[in-house]
């Protein structure tokens, strides 16, 4: 895919994040890759959407540094480059805070398989990344969560298993190019929905959800308002 189709295509899934209710505000972000060229195009950080053109889509390599655009990248950018570096068949990532999904990453729980429109789209559980170690926040955190969302997929291959949830956080998906990405976080918030309804109608949510830990409390509230706040367009 040439980079300006690729501009418009990840425009395109990132609205349809919104058109689907998956994302309030400047909330989420998707991306896209050229794997000819290496380049990667992804939504810029905290911009409205409303707002958004193919133009103001960041162009970065798998390292980064920023190719095109004037705008800031998405702050979740080190996390979709680190998915792109270790999955070579993905072309798209997409990443919400989707009601029911954060849900479950929020009570660190996988989303079993309960029934059969889980079963069209994921070949087993939906997993949940491990907590991360205070040391991993306060390091190169988005990079970090990339690094957990590999090692909760250990053994599993990421065609079979579209998504994962990141603990405390939320749903990162995938798929061959910006739409499917798209397209399996929409479907991952209905599966997250139905399983917890299902759930809940059959009394098996019992379990204690705990306090999210306070180095990633304070990393997510200072990445967007501390004196070193790196969330969205400087001022």
């Amino acid at each position: 895919m040439k980079l300006p189709e690729l501009r418009a295509a990840v425009l395109e899934a990132n609205l349809e994040l919104v058109r689907r209710g998956l994302v309030l505000y400047t909330f989420g972000n998707a991306s896209g890759i050229d794997r000819a060229s290496g380049l990667v195009v992804i939504k810029p950080s905290g911009v409205d959407y409303d707002q958004l053109t193919p133009a103001d889509m960041v162009v970065t390599d798998l390292d980064g540094h920023q190719i095109e655009g004037t705008l800031r990248p998405s702050s979740d950018l080190p996390t979709h480059l680190r998915l792109y570096r270790e999955f070579a068949a993905i072309g798209g990532v997409a990443h919400t805070h989707s009601n029911y999904a954060t849900t479950w990453a929020q009570a660190g729980r996988p989303i079993p398989c309960l029934g059969t429109t889980h079963a069209d789209y994921f070949h087993g559980p939906v997993p949940v990344t491990a907590p991360l170690a205070d040391q991993a926040i306060a390091g190169d955190y988005e990079a970090e969560t990339g690094t957990a969302i590999c090692r909760a997929l250990d053994a599993l291959d990421p065609e079979r298993i579209p998504g994962a949830l990141v603990h405390g956080h939320g749903p990162f998906c995938w798929g061959r190019d910006p739409a499917a990405a798209a397209h399996h976080a929409v479907i991952l918030e209905a599966i997250a929905q139905m399983a917890y309804q299902t759930l809940a109608l059959s009394g098996a949510l019992a379990g204690n959800a705990t306090p999210l830990a306070r180095a990633l409390h304070d990393k997510h509230f200072l990445r967007k308002h501390g004196a070193s706040a790196y969330y969205g367009q400087p001022s």
